[in-house]
């Protein structure tokens, strides 16, 4: 089972450069042209599921807006 993620954008700080949606390795990241920021941007949003919480999208971020989120699985060991 592949692992599962997501991500947070902080619209005060996204700018709607784009560079996460062509680092997203899972392509399910896009701007959001629903919505516009205080600042007049469309935000970077997931789109669809299949994020693995790589952390690509917030390394590459030049604002530092994206925050990623991992599911942890916890394995029991056998008793």
């Amino acid at each position: 089972m592949p692992p599962k993620g997501r991500i947070e954008v902080n619209e005060l700080l996204c700018k709607g450069c784009e560079l996460c949606v062509g680092a997203c390795p899972q392509k399910v990241i896009a701007l959001d042209m629903d919505r516009i920021t205080p600042k007049g941007y469309h935000p970077a949003s997931l789109i669809s599921d299949g994020c693995t919480g790589c952390g690509i999208c917030a390394v590459v971020c030049p604002e530092a807006a994206i925050t990623v989120f991992r599911e942890t699985i916890k394995v029991r060991a056998n008793q």
